[in-house]
């Protein structure tokens, strides 16, 4: 799919099969989804602009390459997101975080806003959208939109699972925005849920149902 680039790495692919297994605990999953955002935010990060700077090592001087501009915001969608987060920031503590708070009415699957948290710059920095699902991809074209509104520019959405009607959907309202995932499912059922995908992703890593 245009747009769309799915990580095939044999490592998330692994990780992904065990966090669908409906037997895998609520431990396990959440640090599957710590340990598979590493690797999907490695993925999205590899065309990172670099520049050469002058350095001492304990041997010697050299020019050694470090990122240009300033440090990336993770953009978390509430509140599943935050199990990704906290994956891409053991990769990039320094970055920035926002918060963009989202429920699915679960009559209309609509995105209802209740909390948005960004930093002031954003504008000037990429930002990185995360969330694990998306499926009607309401929540994540939401929450763009909103990223837009507040100045954001070049922005990317990473998730674990698309559906395919979620990946149109996105695609169709941010064509500018890329996605990156680890695998794009069969479809959606009558409920707004990936088939076969892996139930509720904040559900599962929280314990909570």
């Amino acid at each position: 799919m245009d747009g769309v680039t799915v990580i095939g790495h044999p490592l998330v692919q692994h990780k992904l099969t065990i966090m669908r297994d409906k037997e895998t605990s609520t431990a396990g999953f959440r640090q599957l989804l710590r340990e598979i955002a590493t690797l999907l935010c490695y993925e999205v990060t590899r065309d990172l602009e670099l520049e050469l700077v002058d350095i001492d090592t304990p041997l010697g001087p050299m020019q050694a390459p470090m990122l240009v501009g300033k440090k990336l915001v993770f953009a978390s969608v509430l509140r599943a997101g935050n199990g990704l987060l906290e994956g891409m920031l053991d990769l990039v503590p320094a970055a920035r975080v926002a918060h963009i708070g989202l429920y699915r009415d679960p009559k209309t699957l609509t995105a209802v806003e209740y909390y948005f948290k960004a930093p002031e710059d954003i504008a000037s920095r990429l930002t990185i959208v995360v969330d694990p699902m998306l499926a009607t991809a309401n929540s994540a074209v939401a929450a763009v939109e909103r990223l837009k509104e507040r100045g954001a520019k070049d922005l990317r959405f990473v998730c674990l699972l698309a559906a395919p009607e979620g990946v149109e959907r996105f695609r169709g309202a941010h064509p500018d925005v890329p996605i990156y995932t680890a695998s794009i499912d069969s479809h959606l059922n009558e409920k707004g849920y990936i088939v076969p995908g892996l139930g509720d992703a904040g559900d599962r890593m929280y314990g909570t149902k």
